[in-house]
């Protein structure tokens, strides 16, 4: 029998990514997935750990998991635990010798090395570390195991530029590499050939990209192209640098018909005294004129954010100017967090660390106002008609139950998230098309309660339905294929490291 894997995810789209890639690479050496375990069944042969250290207390909660999961695998010899991603890369030997059981860890520059190391540590019975200081092979030539048959990431660039005093990625994911756009828009057809119709376009400041190749424009140029690629019907990116944001991408994102009317760009705090604290080169004028002339030129665009609470020395009038930012942005969402020291950065032992109690006041109520103004632009979106491409919300899977009445999920154009009602007679698979009328709205999600107006059947809903049939075969091109069925839905905390 093949042994059996399981890829548990912390952090960011980025290292969502990372894990398509990981169980791709494992597939390619002959594991299969574990189905989901119930108590009493087998765990998995090998579980992997794809970490973060960005989030408050990664480190706490990787040991948790590590010491409950140290039981089972007493009591299954042969069982392999694998720790890999940004907190693997941070800590190296800490991980071994506080959690000994662990039989590899390995960093984010060699990602490709986990199927080797797994093999060393059973041969030689003994724990392997291997950390990279530097990428030595673009990840996206590595085989990957998508989440979904119809949307996916791609990798524009890895690592980071910035020096933010708050952030321990450039450090853990290394100075920024630039994929060539040739590469970039090959992926892009091959997966259009296989029945994707939207891709994310990733990057920890994709607005960057082509810094390494002396283009400054390479991203507005990368947004056309993508135009141009037959059969993909939506494209987004995430997430861009306000200090690197030019005006060809807000040309290039209103002139390329695919390019989804939506931007996710990080604010961090209002207050330009904080920015500049926080080493974020731009300040809060320059922020708002990106947004006003993105929605001059998309008027129905929608905008989210990242915002910290409490960085280090905030008084109550630079929170202020925060929530006067808030107001005057009007953000369809934002993912908010209160700041807490990370280890390795510079904030992290800046005098006027910030009480909890004072952190925790401030973030409440920028969490209601944000929620406020979210509920109030989508309730003008009552009565309006809005295209969804169907998320992955099979029976038993994501479905939700209203009466007798099953609700499917959809993304709109701008990236809201719609519930409507399944149609009777019509059956409508993920990855295929409708059109329905907003009849009620929420501070995270909009409703549709009637029938939908339209139900447009797609290539890409064909690709759901063929994966879900029976296992694909291994794909071809790039060296990067799509194995197997969809994985179980990673855990992610939000855009590409929050930057």
């Amino acid at each position: 029998m093949p042994k059996t894997y399981e890829v548990r995810t912390y952090g960011c789209q980025m290292n969502v990514h990372d894990s398509e890639r990981l169980s791709g690479l494992l597939e390619d050496a002959g594991y299969v997935a574990a189905p989901p375990a119930a108590a009493d069944e087998k765990p998995a042969d090998v579980v992997v750990f794809n970490t973060c250290a960005v989030r408050e207390n990664a480190d706490n909660r990787l040991y948790g998991t590590l010491g409950h999961i140290a039981s089972i695998k007493r009591e299954n010899p042969g069982m392999q635990i694998a720790v890999g991603g940004c907190l693997a890369q941070k800590d190296r030997d800490t991980i071994t010798k506080r959690a000994p059981y662990v039989d590899v860890v390995f960093g984010t520059h060699n990602i490709g090395s986990l199927p080797a190391l797994l093999d060393r540590a059973r041969v030689q019975e003994e724990s392997q570390v291997e950390i990279l200081e530097s990428l030595e092979v673009f990840p996206s030539t590595l085989p990957t195991k998508r989440e979904s048959a119809f949307a996916a990431w791609v990798s524009i660039s890895v690592g980071c530029n910035n020096t933010c005093t708050f952030c321990i990625v450039p450090s853990l994911r290394g100075k920024e590499k630039d994929r060539r756009p040739g590469e970039i828009l090959a992926e892009i057809e091959a997966l259009v050939a296989e029945g994707v119709v939207e891709v994310t376009l990733l990057g920890q400041n994709v607005n960057s990209y082509g810094v390494e190749f002396g283009d400054r424009l390479a991203f507005g140029k990368l947004l056309r192209a993508c135009g141009e690629i037959e059969g993909l019907q939506r494209v987004r990116f995430t997430s861009p640098h306000p200090a690197a944001f030019t005006d060809d991408v807000i040309e290039a994102m209103a002139q390329t018909p695919n390019v989804m009317p939506q931007l996710h760009m990080p604010l961090q705090s209002g207050s330009d005294r904080v920015l500049k604290a926080m080493r974020r080169s731009y300040r809060k004028e320059r922020f708002l004129g990106i947004i006003e002339r993105v929605r001059a030129a998309m008027p129905d665009a929608a905008i989210t954010t990242d915002i910290i609470v409490g960085f280090p020395g905030e008084t109550e009038e630079d929170f202020l100017e925060t929530m006067d930012v808030v107001r005057q942005a009007r953000f369809s969402s934002a993912y908010t967090f209160q700041y807490s020291p990370r280890p390795g950065t510079p904030a992290a032992t800046m005098e006027e660390q910030l009480p909890k109690a004072v952190v925790q006041e401030r973030y409440d109520r920028l969490v209601a106002l944000v929620n406020e103004i979210a509920w109030e632009e989508n309730k003008a979106l009552v009565g309006t008609t809005v295209e969804l491409l169907v998320a992955d919300t099979s029976a038993g899977k994501g479905g939700k139950k209203d009466g007798a009445t099953q609700r499917l999920t959809g993304r709109a154009r701008d990236n809201r998230l719609v519930h409507f009602a399944r149609p009777d007679g019509v059956e409508v698979r993920p990855g295929d098309v409708v059109e329905v009328e907003i009849t009620q709205a929420a501070p995270h999600h909009l409703m549709a309660d009637g029938t939908p107006l339209a139900v447009r059947r797609t290539r890409a809903g064909d690709a759901w339905e063929a994966r879900n049939a029976a296992p694909a075969p291994v794909g071809v091109g790039l060296g990067m294929p799509t194995i197997g069925a969809p994985a179980p839905a990673p855990v992610s905390d939000g855009p590409a490291c929050a930057c």
